[in-house]
This record gives C-alpha cells, sequence and structure tokens, in this order.
C-alpha cells in the first residue's frame, strides 16, 4: 500500500532543501579567503604566441640554422624530432610540457589568437625596454623609445612595494639583459638587481654562487650584454633558497636572441628549456613551506614578433609584433585553462595584477596603470 506523507514531513522536506540552497548561496558569495603571499615574475624574451599555443612551425622547422653555431643539419634533424609531432596541440606539449600538463589544467593562459583570446602591449613600439616598462610601472610612457641602458624615469610596480614595510628588504629583480638595470632603476630602486655580466656579491657566497659569478667571468660572451640564460636563473635560485623573497623577478633572453640570429632550432630549445626552469621554480617553492599553497607566478614575453618568414625579428615594421600572450597560476587564480574570445587583456595591467595578488592597489596609487585582470583574482 502506497504511503502518503502529512503536511509535517513535507515541511521538514522543504525547510531542510531551503537551508542547502541557503547555504550553498552563501557560500558562492561569500569571497575566499586571501592567499597569495608571494609572487614570481617569469618573462621570457620575444617568446611567440604561435609557438606558445602551436607548438613549432612546421614551415619553419627545415630551415637550417647559421652553421656558426653549429652543424645545422643536424641542429635542425634534431629539432624536427624533438618538436615536430604531427598536431599543433601534441608539438606545443612537446614544446612546452609544464605550461601544457600544469598551469593549462590549475591556471589560465591568454593569448591564442585562434581561439580569439588577444594579449598585447600598448606602447606603440613594440620591442624590449618599452616592453617590460610597461609590463612593470603598468603604463607606457613616450619617453621610453629605446633599448638603451638608462634609469627608467618611473618607478616600477617592484619599486612600490619595496617601498612598503610589509615588502621592504623582500624584492629582488635577476635577469640576463644587462639593461634591466636601467628598466629597475637599479641606483633608485633599492632592491637587488642583478644582471648581464656583473657578479652578485649581495648575499653571503656559496658554492653554487661562486662558480655562478665565475661562469659570468669566463665563458664565451656571444652576446656582449647578456649571458646565457642559466646563469641569470640559477643565481636567482640561489637568492631564493637564500632569502626567501616575496616578489621575485627572472627576465630569460636566450629566445629573442637565437631568433634574431635566425636560428629556429636553437629558438625553441631555448622556450623548452624557459617551460623546464618554469617548472623548477615551481616545483621548488611548492616544496618550501615560506611559499607552499601561497605564491603565484606569472609568466609572458616582452613583446611578440613577426608571423611566417618575419618571424626572427619585430618592432612597428612588422606585423603582429604587439601580440603577445600570459599565463597565471596560484593558489587565488581559478583552474579557468585556456582562455577563448571575451575579456581582452594588456601587458599594462600585469603591475596592478600581480600587486593586487598581494594584497595592494596599485592601480589607486598609479592612475595610469592599467585595472588588474579581475579573472586571474578570482572576481
Amino acid at each position: 500500500m502506497q504511503r502518503t506523507r502529512s503536511p509535517w514531513a513535507w515541511l521538514g522536506i522543504w525547510m531542510a532543501a531551503a537551508t542547502i540552497f541557503c547555504g550553498a548561496l552563501a557560500s558562492a558569495q561569500t569571497p575566499q579567503p586571501h592567499r597569495t603571499q608571494n609572487v614570481i615574475l617569469v618573462m621570457i624574451d620575444g617568446m611567440r604566441w604561435q609557438e606558445v599555443f602551436r607548438g613549432a612551425d612546421p614551415a619553419l622547422l627545415p630551415i637550417p640554422g647559421p652553421e656558426w653555431v653549429g652543424k645545422s643539419e643536424d641542429m635542425t634533424a634534431a629539432a624536427e624530432a624533438h618538436y615536430g609531432q604531427a598536431t599543433a596541440e601534441e608539438r606545443r606539449k612537446a614544446l612546452m610540457p609544464f605550461l601544457w600538463s600544469v598551469v593549462a589544467s590549475q591556471g589560465q593562459i591568454f593569448g591564442n589568437r585562434d581561439l580569439g583570446s588577444d594579449s598585447h602591449v600598448t606602447n606603440g613600439l613594440d620591442f624590449s625596454y618599452p616592453g617590460y616598462s610597461e609590463t612593470l610601472t603598468g603604463f607606457a610612457d613616450p619617453r621610453i623609445n629605446s633599448n638603451e641602458n638608462l634609469p627608467n624615469p618611473n618607478a616600477t610596480v617592484f619599486e612600490w612595494l619595496n617601498a612598503k614595510p610589509e615588502f621592504a628588504g623582500q624584492v629582488a629583480a635577476f635577469g640576463a639583459w644587462v639593461v634591466f638595470n636601467g628598466i629597475f632603476n637599479r641606483e633608485r630602486c633599492g632592491f637587488p638587481v642583478n644582471a648581464g655580466y656583473d657578479p652578485f656579491t649581495a648575499i653571503p657566497p656559496t658554492p653554487e654562487l661562486n662558480l655562478l659569478n665565475t661562469l659570468k667571468a669566463e665563458t664565451v660572451r656571444i652576446w656582449p650584454g647578456e649571458p646565457f640564460d642559466p646563469i641569470p636563473f640559477h643565481t636567482a635560485i640561489e637568492y631564493l633558497k637564500v632569502k626567501h623573497p616575496r616578489l621575485l623577478f627572472i627576465g630569460l633572453g636566450e629566445t629573442d636572441e637565437w631568433a634574431h640570429k635566425l636560428d629556429y632550432p636553437a629558438y625553441l630549445d631555448a622556450a623548452h628549456l624557459a617551460d623546464q626552469y618554469v617548472r623548477d621554480l615551481w616545483e621548488l617553492v611548492q616544496s618550501m613551506p615560506q611559499y607552499r599553497g601561497t605564491t603565484t607566478l606569472i609568466i609572458l614575453p616582452d613583446h611578440g614578433r613577426g608571423d611566417g618568414t618575419d618571424w626572427n625579428t619585430h618592432g612597428v615594421k612588422h606585423p603582429g609584433s604587439e601580440q603577445t600572450w600570459m599565463a597565471f597560476l596560484g593558489p587565488d587564480t581559478p583552474a579557468l585553462g585556456e582562455r577563448r574570445a571575451g575579456t581582452v587583456v594588456t601587458e599594462s595591467q600585469i603591475a596592478a595584477t600581480l600587486a593586487a595578488l598581494l594584497g595592494q592597489d596599485y592601480h589607486a596609487a598609479v592612475p595610469q596603470s592599467g585595472l588588474a585582470i579581475q579573472d586571474v583574482l578570482g572576481k
């Protein structure tokens, strides 16, 4: 015999359901607690969005590089074997496996124009100093119109944060390119900036640091103002282990240098190594109590490059050079993965976004800067 529920039973069911619904609604409307206490910004000079999202270009892979850096036929064959998979998705995973395994599943990546996602610089010049300055200060300054190693008249968000008591002495910048000394205005900014071939002596020497300083002094200098990426990267790692900064910049440069040399295999290898360094960095901070679960990682270039056979260079005369990409991974950034059409992001928004991740309102202090990227903040 079918039993019918009493009115009181139905009332209890409806009250329980209402309680669950209201609890879920309140949970959805209650802001999640802010967790990021540290930010690491990694910039990969001149790394094109095309390789990030499509992998190695099949049309460029067979083109031999210059003989002077090695036997071009062997380097081209090795690049095709390492990065020449059948599909764009396979090629990009082979080139940047950390980006497409961890960041794509746990963070956000902007700039795939094949999906309608737009990331770009706003400075109208599309080369390095203007790109770095826009990214680090939050706005394009027409006075920044060359790559000369001149002191930046504008304070970067790193300098702005270092001036606050809660960040003082907990900020540092390391880069391959000697011009980072000017971009961060090393003489004024008040925190360690180590770039180019300058020895790093701001912390007590360790065997690793002594070796790195020796390599800076003794290795062959293909580029007068820029060592190979392993040197600034591992110098930054030594500093991180000793000083535990809350805000750290690492600037890698080989992608841009090899591209300008028309060496596509070396450019791909440099991008692959940069991805490995980002993985090493992320795994290191997750192993350290000071950083585990409280660190956000930001990755992007300073500008784009031309398309097709124009891939090796950039600037206003080379269409597409303003096009960039950016990636975010951290405890406050929702795992939205590869972004599609909708939100347009610019490099001028990085400074405010970085500060907001640390609980600071940079845009209010510097109104000409771009607004923080709300999707990255989980808002």
